[in-house]
């Protein structure tokens, strides 16, 4: 677009942090006929006044203090179409929502924006090369010679081993708990953190622990209290 090549250096840092850098919460929805992220106004105001902001560009961006000068901002930007001002319809297509563009843009908190913009494509280019060169390397495997086709052969056999020794774990851990969980409840996992969303490392620590439920919550119990007793505290509270 014409009107994104006019956009200032300042201006077009802030775009492309909003866009790749600031993990902006996104949904998919069809804009004429295409697929858009789009994204709710407050995400992208909080962005601007978390401290990545100012760490990633702490000079050449605009400084940010408030949600008034976070909304002028982006108010500056609307302008240059890198994302506009929509509305959500009732349709949908493939489970994303029909967005129209509405044809008064401003920039405001409750409102929704499609962005109009990739971002940088360098490490989409870069990816597609590398997958290129990888089916080109696969194809020409033939070819090689044979000391690297042997250390292919090698490295395969490890990955094959690695995999079928985590399948073996999980099998012995979950027999382990089934016979203490018998013998001994509640019973006994073998590294218990295996499959948790932790590091690899962390995913062994430790070697093993009980299976104890979480403590529930207790809730007070003011069943005790009458109804009328309850209305003459409130009474006495008010007072």
């Amino acid at each position: 677009m014409e009107q994104q090549k006019a956009i200032p250096r300042e201006l077009l840092a802030v775009v492309q942090y909003l866009r790749s850098k600031a993990e902006l919460k996104t949904k998919t929805g069809v804009l004429e006929g295409k697929r858009h992220d789009y994204f709710k106004g407050k995400a992208a105001i909080k962005a601007l006044l978390s401290p990545s902001y100012a760490k990633i560009h702490p000079s050449s961006s605009p400084p940010i203090t408030d949600e008034a000068a976070a909304t002028a901002l982006l108010n500056t930007i609307i302008p240059y179409a890198f994302f506009l001002r929509v509305e959500r319809t009732t349709q949908s297509i493939a489970g994303a929502k029909v967005l129209q563009i509405n044809p008064t843009q401003f920039f405001d908190g409750e409102s929704y924006y499609a962005w109009l913009y990739d971002g940088n494509q360098l490490m989409v280019i870069a990816g597609a090369a590398l997958m290129v060169l990888v089916v080109l390397a696969g194809v020409m495997f033939p070819l090689w010679p044979m000391s690297l086709r042997i250390g292919v052969w090698y490295l395969s056999m490890a990955a094959l081993g690695f995999v079928g020794l985590f399948f073996v774990i999980a099998i012995i851990r979950l027999i382990l708990y089934i016979i203490t969980w018998i013998a001994v409840s509640p019973g006994i996992w073998l590294f218990p953190n295996l499959f948790e969303d932790v590091g690899f490392v962390d995913s062994f620590i430790p070697l093993w622990s009980w299976d104890i439920p979480p403590p529930k919550k207790v809730r007070p119990d003011h069943s005790y209290l009458h109804p009328k007793s309850k209305t003459y505290l409130n009474k006495r509270m008010i007072c």
